[in-house]
């Protein structure tokens, strides 16, 4: 079988269930691929390989035995670096946390390795999670498989590198303002930032209502596969919902579903191949037989921006700066700026006045999107970061200087309205040679219709086969 370490994992359950393939198989190619590759893209932190051997002669021999049998029996899963594994290192990027150890699994990890999930490999992320590049003075620069001059986003960027280049086929992420959905949109691959309360966090910051842990994988149906996995209650989170939606791995047609189109988000200047590509996701499904209406929403980047530091500056920043108190000037540049732009907006706004923004964000996109089963726009309006970029200056975009690199991306809003489910697939390739992605976002909790759009985009515009230039 060619290319067996870009095989997806519903194709690989299917056959190991047959005895068409051994779990030990799949685990060597992609080992073998990342042994090889890595080199060239350092997505990966910490390699766990001969206990995922070990685990995969364990799985085929359940296999053998035959009965009932866990649902990610013998799948590879690559796990973002801040989900710890108990008495391993949990670093989050920081030099000054190297030689931490975790004391417990974070739930995603514990659910994937009862649902018979191997973690074989961890993933780089920037520090604390809080960029959209990955890079750090611990780990170095993680570079995109389909162009290393570019980033794979982040703060999951290393995550989707690995998926893009072969290295696992399902990987885990998180997301406060985007860091699914970015790196799911420049490397190709898909992310899901589920509603908030759906997939079980770490206490304390689990609290924090912008936060979703959650899947990314290559495909739809595997996204899915792995967010029933890491779905519902945890006695550790109380917000967690008792149960999952049960996502299926099959969706029926788009014909009649109401689909609003919005561009812009308001005033984000958005990239012409981004828009270019967005819009030939809205044809696709407007030939499919759903109706796509365009429209506009009355936000600015900068309020959107205000908004989600007022809310950094009561909670994430507040944490971080505990954390890296001891040693503040081993800290990268942008989790300075990070932290000095979430300090100046809890200056500015109270925690009152950023409900009271948050609330009036969440009503005026509940009015766009009455009357629409879902909402389509695209993940970032900027097609590519710099692989070692740290936009302490603000970016520059067509020809306009934003103060704030975040201003670029169109992901903030989503966790703002954060009951809302949102899966990022790729919407297709931008001129300077990685791809680009759209959102697709439902109404609270409605998870089923987003995987459902996501599946039919998926089949419109096929992407499975499509290879980055690590593909030979």
């Amino acid at each position: 079988m060619t290319d067996l370490h870009y095989l997806d994992a519903g194709t690989a359950l299917g056959l190991f269930r047959r005895r068409e393939l051994s779990p030990v198989e799949l685990m060597r190619a992609v080992i073998d691929r990342a042994e090889n590759m890595d080199g060239h893209v350092n997505a990966l932190t910490e390699t766990l390989f001969d206990d995922a051997l070990a685990g995969a002669r364990d799985a085929e021999d359940r296999y053998r035995r035959g009965g009932e049998l866990p649902p990610l029996l013998g799948i590879p899963v690559a796990a973002k670096e801040k989900h710890g594994i108990a008495g391993r290192t949990l670093s989050q990027g920081l030099v000054a946390w190297r030689d931490n150890v975790a004391a417990e699994s974070h739930p995603v990890i514990r659910r994937i390795q009862a649902a018979g999930g191997i973690i074989h490999a961890r993933t780089a992320t920037p520090e604390y999670s809080c960029a959209t590049v990955t890079h750090s003075p611990l780990w170095g620069v993680t570079r995109n498989p389909w162009n290393p001059r570019y980033s794979p986003g982040g703060s999951s960027g290393g995550s989707g590198a690995a998926l893009a280049a072969g290295f696992a086929p399902l990987a885990t992420a998180s997301d406060i303002a985007g860091s699914t959905r970015l790196p799911a949109s420049f490397t190709g691959t898909v992310g899901f930032k589920a509603p908030y309360g759906r997939i079980p966090g770490l206490a304390p910051l689990a609290a924090d209502h912008y936060r979703g842990d959650g899947p990314m994988a290559r495909t739809v149906a595997d996204a899915a596969l792995l967010a029933n996995v890491m779905a519902g209650r945890d006695a550790g989170d109380h917000a967690t919902l008792a149960t999952g939606p049960d996502l299926p791995a099959r969706y029926d047609s788009v014909a009649g579903l109401r689909i609003a189109l919005c561009i812009r988000l308001g005033d984000y200047r958005v990239a012409a191949d981004v828009e270019r590509n967005t819009r030939a996701v809205a044809t696709a499904l407007r030939d499919a037989g759903a109706v796509v209406e365009e429209i506009a929403l009355p936000w600015t980047s900068a309020r959107i921006s205000e908004t989600m530091f007022t809310h950094f500056g009561h909670l994430l920043g507040p944490a971080m700066e505990d954390d890296t108190a001891d040693a503040p000037e081993l800290l990268a540049g942008y989790t300075r700026r990070f932290m000095a732009d979430a300090r100046g907006a809890a200056a500015r706004n109270r925690h009152l006045d950023g409900l009271r923004a948050e609330a009036r964000i969440q009503a005026e996109l509940a009015a766009a999107m009455a009357g629409f089963d879902a909402l389509l726009c695209p993940a970032s309006a900027v097609p590519a970061l710099e692989a070692d970029g740290d936009y302490l200056d603000g970016i520059d975009v067509d020809g306009v200087h934003l103060d704030h690199y975040w201003q670029a991306h169109m992901t903030a809003p989503f966790n703002i309205n954060n009951r809302c489910p949102v899966l990022a697939v790729p919407s297709g390739m931008a001129d300077c040679g990685i791809p680009t992605g759209v959102q697709i976002v439902g109404h609270p909790f409605d998870d089923a219709m987003v995987f459902g759009i996501g599946a039919a985009v998926e089949e419109l515009l096929p992407w499975r086969d499509r290879r980055c230039m690590m593909g030979a």
